[in-house]
């Protein structure tokens, strides 16, 4: 494959954004992109980020992309102004650059030279990248779903589910704090973990190590002829989508999974309270029922 010489990181709108032709795709929630990280440095004309909202994330996406262009190559970088964008030019400048900052349908665009001789740019790689966190015993990356923190839903389910049996799945599974939890189970024969963001399926690679599972890089709302027949599935579905709320992810997650399950396999789900799924289980599975509430979370078991 032959190197690229100018990358893409997300899908900016295309009127606010040029897109150089041939541009690589590195984003880690698009399966399929190749690795921002392995792009070597100095070896790129342009690049187009539509950055990360998370101030570590950003930063570090930033700083590969100055990293892997030639002294020069030019730098295009925007978010929506709430979410990241107000501090796009100051964060560019931080690493030498010199940004042209404009204001379009509520996003902030800067265009910005890579300088001969960039700033700070392996200590914002370092704060960005993969680490072991204490609290959790796992190792993760910020920008992964609660990356630092084990999150109050998935800390219900944790504790409202039983020992389960047989094949299943995880989707969405993170860094594999669910996962971790059913193989502890001695009667799980194999666990599907699927998860959009190839950080978090690099890191439960590293933080399951057990030969029942498989770890898969995947959108799951794409068909998946391997998700069949399945004796369970866990989840705690994501809700939102480029950080607006998004009920269809849910649902169609909700869907994924029961067309996954066997006659009579279970459905483990934590999910906010506030959120309407009991019609949605209710039309997809034939027994749904209310395992546990508290802190604004709740878990249905849903059996097909």
């Amino acid at each position: 494959m032959t190197a690229p010489t100018a990358i893409l990181y997300g899908l900016p709108p295309a009127e606010l954004a040029e897109i150089p032709e041939g541009a690589a795709q590195v984003s880690p929630l698009i399966p399929g992109s190749a690795r921002l990280e392995d792009l070597g440095p100095a070896s790129l004309e342009a690049a187009v980020l539509l950055a990360p909202p998370g101030t570590v994330e950003r930063r570090y996406a930033l700083a590969l992309a100055l990293r892997a262009l030639k002294p020069g190559g030019r730098l295009t970088a925007l978010a929506p102004k709430d979410r990241g964008g107000a501090r796009l030019a100051k964060e560019l400048a931080a690493f030498g650059c010199a940004p042209a900052e404009e204001a379009r349908r509520h996003h902030r665009i800067c265009t910005a030279p890579r300088p001969e001789t960039p700033q700070g740019l392996d200590a914002a790689i370092d704060e960005g990248g993969p680490r072991h966190v204490d609290n959790l015993a796992l190792c993760t990356q910020p920008g992964i779903f609660s990356w630092d923190r084990l999150d109050p839903g998935s800390a219900l389910l944790l504790a409202t589910l039983p020992p389960l049996r047989g094949r299943g799945a995880d989707l969405g599974c993170g860094l594999g704090l669910l996962a971790r939890a059913v193989l502890a189970s001695d009667a799980v024969t194999g666990l599907a973990c699927i998860d959009i963001d190839r950080r978090a399926v690099e890191m439960a690679r590293r933080n399951l190590g057990d030969s029942r599972a498989s770890v898969r890089w995947a959108d799951i709302r794409q068909p998946d002829p391997d998700l069949a027949k399945l004796d369970f599935v866990v989840m705690n579905p994501p809700f939102h989508d480029g950080g607006a709320e998004d009920r269809a992810l849910g649902q169609s997650f909700i869907a994924r999974a029961a067309g996954a399950l066997r006659h009579g396999g279970a459905l483990w789900l934590t999910a906010n309270a506030h959120l309407p799924y009991e019609r949605v289980l209710g039309e997809a599975f034939a027994e749904v029922t209310l395992r546990a509430s508290a802190n604004g979370y709740k878990v249905y078991e849903a059996r097909r």
